[in-house]
């Protein structure tokens, strides 16, 4: 097929070079200008327009879909479909109905469960232990058109958001480019979401990073796995901020202590009292620090039994 791509994150990089492995002409790649990143701000590239560069394709970064000259370039390119993967931006009605395949998206959910920014962090947030990729046709709405294909996934007890995220985006990449071939063939109907199960994956917060140890320990620990590796957890320990990489759980069952109180500090982590259970600190991050040990915190810190953390 003649594709175009949009697409902006890591999450859309696998995708973008399994369609140009399979021979697909991607006459356009459409991505997101570069933005200020980091402590000094200097000017990043996104992860499609590093792709699309080393792959020799053709790369803009529209301000916005309406853009005049885009609109028109797109259409003499006349592409038999818009490939969109974690894009970022609204796809407009006019582009919606310009290939003749249309705009064929990747979202890292069984849709319609979890529709919306964050899919992969929300299913996490939720203790889910299955997830998966649909390859949809995008509507006007949010995540909302007929699914194409689908593909399950087991969510293992050892996955965060990162693990989770790289297996979703090779995956969605497999499924994109054989979901593309049965398209070309005839071989595949679309089929309308179930609006009876739609539930929702809004863009994280900041303030929902905060850890409640009121909370019961299996809901922290499912926070603390859904924003690792990034924005993560965060809790406090006196005034300095502390952020927490990786947690277990320690046990199921009993209170010998307040929510947030220390309970011990052991070779392989702190032990946290929560509203229900008891969680261990494997990993953190102290504020303007890099990740270490929890043990190594509490040692370096002073972090001993009776602290609350909060």
């Amino acid at each position: 097929m003649r594709l175009v791509f949009a697409g902006t994150p890591e999450f859309a990089r696998p995708s973008l070079k399994a369609l140009h492995r399979a021979g697909h002409e991607i006459a356009l790649v459409i991505t997101q200008p570069d933005r200020p990143s980091g402590r000094g701000q200097r000017m990043k590239a996104p992860a499609i327009k590093e792709e699309a560069l080393s792959l020799r394709l053709p790369v803009v970064q529209p301000e916005g879909m309406e853009d005049g000259d885009l609109r028109a370039r797109l259409a003499a390119l006349a592409p038999d479909a818009v490939v969109v993967v974690a894009f970022g931006q609204k796809i407009p009605a006019w582009l919606l109905e310009l290939p003749r395949f249309g705009c064929i998206n990747v979202h890292a959910s069984l849709l319609p469960r979890y529709r919306g920014a964050a899919p992969i962090q929300r299913a996490l947030m939720d203790g889910e232990t299955v997830t998966g990729v649909t390859i949809m046709r995008l509507d006007e709405g949010w995540d909302t058109g007929p699914i194409l294909s689908q593909r399950a996934v087991a969510i293992e007890s050892a996955d965060n958001a990162g693990t989770l995220h790289d297996r979703l985006a090779a995956l969605g990449a497999e499924l994109l480019v054989e979901t593309l071939a049965g398209l070309a063939q005839g071989k595949i109907a679309a089929r309308p979401q179930d609006e009876a199960g739609a539930t929702r994956a809004p863009k994280i917060r900041p303030e929902e990073a905060r850890v409640d140890w009121h909370a019961p320990a299996e809901r922290i620990h499912n926070l603390v796995r859904a924003l690792a590796p990034a924005p993560l957890a965060e809790t406090f320990h006196g005034e300095r901020r502390l952020q927490i990489v990786e947690t277990a759980l320690a046990r199921a069952e009993g209170e010998d202590g307040p929510p947030g109180a220390v309970l011990g500090v052991e070779r392989d982590g702190i032990l946290v009292a929560t509203g229900r259970g008891v969680l261990r600190l494997l990993r953190v991050k102290p504020a303007g620090g890099r990740i270490i040990s929890a043990a190594d915190y509490a040692r370096g810190y002073r972090l001993g039994t009776g602290a609350v953390l909060g």
